[in-house]
């Protein structure tokens, strides 16, 4: 698909401004440049998004995606729990990684996003809990872990891994030198020894408290 003529669709126009921020930047990016590199009006462009901030949403939102069917594609691979959950969480860190060293316009109208729109946080931190949780619930019902609540140890790991996938922190990591993948692999097994000896989550006082199971 040339630049110049693309088949015009909500997909090209993403493809096409992700090249203009990665040239340009997100904030010498507009509607008008994006359209003319596709060689159209940028009305036709409002067929797809409505705005700048749209297209920029948009972007991160297929980001987000992609991120979580990585993630979910461990469901279906072979091996133990635990390694299941180290490769998903190395290659969530890797990934996010990459984008921080190789892709910083990206990386930056991501961390952007991070901070102004609360709601599409909170949508992908629930849709990346849901998939945990199903995780979990796998290897309890193959006998791996003995959790009595999915939910809630899912938000566990996905709490006790942000260090290692929130963009802020994944530059904060890399500026530092810091061994995040060894620190990463320490936190995994740490988490995934707890599931095998049994965690209990009760309620007390209305709180959930951490018990190991016996």
């Amino acid at each position: 698909m040339s630049q110049s003529s693309p088949s015009l669709s909500a997909a090209s126009v993403l493809e096409v401004a992700k090249v203009q921020v990665r040239r340009f930047g997100e904030g010498k990016t507009n509607v008008v440049d994006i359209a003319r590199a596709m060689g159209v009006s940028h009305a036709a462009l409002y067929r797809f998004y409505p705005s700048k901030s749209a297209i920029m949403d948009a972007i991160v939102e297929q980001a987000m995606r992609d991120e979580e069917d990585m993630a979910a594609a461990y469901l279906d691979e072979t091996g133990s729990a635990a390694e299941r959950l180290l490769g998903m969480l190395l290659n969530l860190h890797r990934r996010k990684r990459e984008r921080f060293t190789g892709d910083r316009e990206i990386h930056d109208l991501y961390r952007r996003i991070l901070v102004e729109r609360p709601d599409m946080i909170t949508a992908y931190a629930g849709r990346m809990t849901t998939l945990l949780a199903k995780f979990i619930a796998q290897a309890v019902e193959r006998g791996e872990w003995r959790v009595n609540d999915t939910v809630t140890a899912a938000g566990v790991v996905r709490d006790a891994v942000t260090t290692y996938v929130h963009p802020a922190f994944v530059a904060e990591l890399v500026a530092a030198g810091a061994p995040a993948e060894d620190m990463l692999r320490a936190t995994v097994a740490t988490l995934a020894r707890a599931f095998e000896a049994g965690m209990r989550f009760d309620r007390m006082d209305g709180r959930k408290v951490n018990t190991t199971v016996n």
